[in-house]
């Protein structure tokens, strides 16, 4: 089934810039050397199973989780560990860092076969054991997104291919040329999960993608376990947000400190569902990402299929090299990215693009007095008042920063984009939110 969802909804339209648009991956080897951190998703990490000087095989297990928010590290060659250290990671973290030097023989490890799933249970250990996170950017450790507290009751699975921020291509791509796997991952989540309903939005300009995945669907029709939608959604950043999207399609408010589960919803990314196709059928872990390589500084633009860990700096050589000096490197969108500070950070689960900006592109503008016009409120898609929230963050007004509902705050940096006067708005509600979470941890001892 197909519809186009036409409610009024709220945002920005900056300029798509997606010029990698229709581009087919290419896979990219040969690195000498690939550093896998042993904290790729939200909660705690692993714990080393190799030292220096251990051989690890394709797909070997190298960390060990360290609880039932963590899910395990997983080698993206075979070659010799050649050390394994604490490093400060791209989003500024602490973790240790396994460095594996490639013998180039890309060599599987033996334990490499398609999981026995019976039940919920061994759906959720597979998926656990295969080390996924989600693959949208936020690396939330799927197998507890597929499993809300008791008393939380999901009827309502959403797919999000929104693929809102600028550049990003790479899941435009997969809905493309994956969409048969998309729907066996649907499928999957809604066979064990006992979900009846699935929608998909996609943005209307992405037309393939969404052509894609409805013959898909026609073609699956008697195999279907619920209810399979694609919704087509108006083209407006940040439709893809969590929140903004079960909004957008299921009328649903998910509350302030709250998640999706609380309003009967699990969201996952076009990406993390087609993996789970894959893994049930092959028992092959997470260890490779579909990335978009783009930026003014670049000799070429792309999607690429790389192996986790990969060393940004070698990226950019192997896809092609700068044609000038790199101003700025963004992980990420252009709206919620993180600029690193090193290229030789390596490519983590969640990294979707890479943007790789020239020394023009990447001027901080200076900073101005609040001019009071209001964009910033009117953008919103949280409907908040960012120069509220800005003032208070700088004031370290606690009192103001929960009466402005900071913790609602989605940090889509739609306010910092319109704002004329330049203001860091995102930047200080960020500090606002965590000074409010240590007011919120002394008020409770």
């Amino acid at each position: 089934m197909f519809f186009k969802k036409t409610s009024r909804a709220i945002g920005v339209h900056p300029p798509q810039n997606k010029g990698t648009q229709g581009m087919a991956f290419v896979e990219v080897n040969g690195f000498k050397t690939i550093t896998i951190p042993l904290n790729l998703q939200v909660g705690p990490g692993c714990s080393a199973l190799v030292k220096k000087g251990d051989p690890v095989k394709v797909g070997q297990k190298i960390g060990e989780p360290l609880g039932h928010w963590s899910v395990p590290a997983h080698s993206s060659v075979s070659g010799t560990v050649v050390s394994v250290k604490k490093e400060i990671l791209s989003n500024g973290s602490v973790a240790d860092l396994v460095a594996i030097e490639s013998d180039g023989q890309q060599t599987l490890d033996e334990s490499i076969k398609p999981p026995a799933v019976t039940d919920k249970a061994s759906f959720l250990s597979a998926i656990r054991d295969s080390g996924l996170v989600g693959l949208g950017g936020a690396a939330f450790p799927t197998h507890v997104k597929l499993n809300p507290p008791d008393g939380k009751t999901i009827d309502t699975l959403v797919i999000n291919g929104a693929e809102c921020e600028p550049y990003i291509t790479a899941d435009d791509q997969i809905m493309r040329t994956r969409a048969d796997r998309i729907i066996k991952g649907i499928n999957l989540v809604c066979h064990y999960l006992d979900i009846s309903r699935c929608l998909i939005g996609v943005e209307d300009n992405k037309p393939e993608a969404i052509k894609a995945l409805n013959d898909a669907i026609n073609s699956h029709a008697g195999e279907l376990k619920a209810g399979i939608s694609v919704v087509s959604v108006k083209t407006l950043y940040p439709t893809g947000a969590e929140k903004v999207l079960i909004r957008y399609l299921t009328d649903r408010i998910v509350p302030e400190n709250g998640l999706p589960a609380d309003v009967g919803v699990v969201v996952l990314n076009v990406g993390t569902v087609s993996f789970i196709a894959d893994v049930i059928d092959t028992g092959m872990p997470l260890i490779r990402k579909f990335v978009t390589v783009d930026g003014s500084a670049m000799n070429r633009h792309g999607n690429y299929d790389l192996p986790i860990g990969a060393p940004i700096e070698d990226v950019i050589e192997a896809v092609g090299g700068a044609k000038e000096p790199i101003g700025k490197v963004i992980m990420g969108g252009p709206m919620m990215g993180v600029a690193i500070d090193d290229i030789r950070h390596p490519i983590l689960k969640h990294t979707n693009s890479l943007i790789m900006a020239g020394e023009k592109g990447a001027k901080i503008p200076k900073e101005w007095n609040c001019i009071h016009c209001g964009r910033c409120s009117r953008s919103c898609p949280m409907m908040l008042m960012p120069s509220e929230l800005d003032m208070a963050a700088r004031q370290e007004n606690i009192d103001e920063l929960r009466e402005f509902h900071v913790m609602n705050c989605i940090e889509c940096g739609s306010c910092t984009y319109v704002c004329p006067a330049k203001r860091y708005l995102v930047q200080n509600i960020r500090i606002g939110k965590n000074l409010y979470r240590q007011a919120a941890r002394k008020a409770a001892k």
